[in-house]
């Protein structure tokens, strides 16, 4: 009897864990860089402040430079998100926060490039006047779910 046990306990760990993230597609949304909505079961609620990148982890000013903020962003945001045991890959959601409308299409590039797999995160952008520093173009807070059902 514990043998029939033991063998039920393998088998659920060995069996491919499901997702905790359910992507709701569209292609528009998928061309843009974004999903409608994603679905979230269970997991790890990692609630990430905005990132800025006015400096890059060498200490390199990019002032003025919206691709180069935009990459340390988001290699903040995945940092961050390590920190509790997951990354880029878990984020469901971000919000951009925008200096001029205009950067919307240049990063739509770069979301690409950094969730290569094209599970996109949901997202709202928002154009402010300005943000906190002078030369800071933009900044991005996120929410993660790490883990599965």
């Amino acid at each position: 009897m514990r043998s029939i046990g033991l063998f039920i306990a393998l088998a659920l760990l060995a069996a491919p864990q499901a997702e905790s993230r359910e992507y709701l597609k569209q292609e528009r949304a998928q061309s843009r860089g974004f999903t409608p909505g994603v679905v979230t079961e269970g997991g790890k609620t990692v609630w990430v402040s905005g990132q800025t990148g006015l400096v890059d982890e060498n200490g390199k000013s990019m002032a003025g430079d919206f691709e180069g903020q935009a990459r340390v962003i988001f290699r903040n945001i995945d940092a961050v998100v390590k920190r509790a045991g997951g990354s880029l890959k878990d984020v469901v959601t971000i919000t951009v926060y925008l200096t001029d409308p205009r950067l919307i299409d240049p990063l739509i590039p770069i979301r690409k490039e950094f969730f290569s797999e094209g599970n996109f995160p949901a997202s709202t952008t928002i154009t402010v006047h300005s943000l906190p520093a002078v030369g800071m173009m933009l900044e991005i807070s996120a929410i993660a779910v790490i883990g599965d059902k």
